[in-house]
């Protein structure tokens, strides 16, 4: 891998970072705002609702790409985007006026000036957002099935029904931070007409519907194509959800990442801090991180590093597998060696 792709593997990391640690300073506040939007968040019935909200998104929008009503997409996208943000404003700013002032921000500079920083720096808001509403909303038993029925459905859309590829070649050229732009060179833009031409162009890919699925793969050397956690060899384009755009000298410049690849193993890390009954590790400025929490944190890395070496050796993977495998184990072995007993880590106590 060269060093123009570490780099990018290193931004990647850190935005996964951010987007973890916001959520975990989003938590509690989050709690005390109200902003828990289920009545029994131990109710594993809200992760099934969640989950059929995903596939009736992911086939709203594929009507609207067959229908060319992208337009209406992008609008949908960048509405959320201003919501959530509001959200992430309204916790930390005093002032209601500048809270929704900020979040208009957002949304008029996605639609005026969609440029790789602007929607990353939109798509962590709204990462770091969703991941500690849903945190809050999700207890541990329905966190646990979530991110599981996630990561099969994943696999599924990419390697079998490969629906997210259609889903993927409609959504990239509207520059929303649905996937996330990872540059490797600063001089890179999304702006231009041959990123245009490039999205246009994909064959291979998925999308995050809502933080919901990805894929990855890894980079190919002839042609620019996209998707939604990584770069597509050119050999398992169709198995693939991720890509990277490419120089003349065969250097990929950016990686694009699918915001569901950041935001689902998140919530195994915010509701592993809000529900689990491990202590409070202390930590001054994240008052509800705890040892499950940590090491569910430490478990998404595990997986993210394994699918970072599988996309740079050229092979297609699903995304949410090894991610939301590596937050739920991570944050099982957090329990135990926290002292929490296994029923209850796994949510299991009030069914037995």
């Amino acid at each position: 891998m060269s060093r123009r792709a570490y780099r990018g593997v290193a931004l990647a990391a850190l935005i996964f970072l951010v987007v973890q640690v916001g959520a975990l300073a989003l938590v509690p506040t989050f709690f005390e705002q109200g902003y828990q939007t289920v009545e029994d968040p131990s109710d594993p019935t809200n992760s099934l609702l969640y989950i059929g909200a995903i596939i009736a998104m992911t086939a709203f929008m594929l009507a609207a790409f067959k229908y060319d009503l992208d337009q209406l997409i992008r609008l949908v996208i960048v509405f959320t985007s201003g919501l959530l943000a509001w959200y992430v404003f309204a916790a930390l700013v005093p002032s209601a006026l500048v809270a929704v002032g900020l979040s208009a921000a957002v949304a008029l500079a996605l639609l005026v000036y969609p440029e790789w920083y602007v929607i990353d720096a939109a798509g962590v808001l709204m990462g770091a957002g969703a991941a500690a509403l849903f945190g809050i909303s999700f207890g541990l038993l329905p966190a646990i099935v979530l991110l599981s029925v996630l990561a099969i459905y994943d696999a599924i859309s990419v390697y079998k029904t490969k629906h997210m590829l259609d889903l993927a070649e409609g959504v990239m050229d509207l520059r929303i931070p649905v996937v996330l732009v990872i540059p490797t060179t600063l001089s890179y833009s999304i702006l231009g007409d041959e990123f245009a031409s490039d999205a246009n162009e994909v064959s291979d890919g998925g999308n995050a519907t809502d933080g919901g699925e990805s894929a990855a793969a890894a980079g190919s050397d002839t042609e620019a194509e996209t998707a939604d956690t990584a770069a597509t060899d050119a050999e398992a384009r169709d198995d693939a959800d991720a890509d990277a755009d490419e120089s003349d000298s065969g250097e990929r410049d950016a990686f694009f990442i699918g915001l569901g690849d950041a935001v689902m193993p998140t919530v195994m890390v915010a509701s592993g801090a809000f529900f689990s009954e491990a202590p409070s590790l202390g930590f001054g400025a994240l008052p509800a991180l705890n040892l499950p929490a940590l090491l569910a944190m430490v478990g998404t890395f595990a997986g993210f590093s394994g699918l970072m070496w599988a996309v740079m050796k050229g092979r297609a993977h699903a995304g949410l597998p090894l991610l939301n495998g590596g937050a739920i184990g991570g944050y099982l072995v957090g329990s135990v060696v926290a002292g929490v007993p296994l029923v209850s880590a796994l949510g299991l106590a009030p069914y037995l």
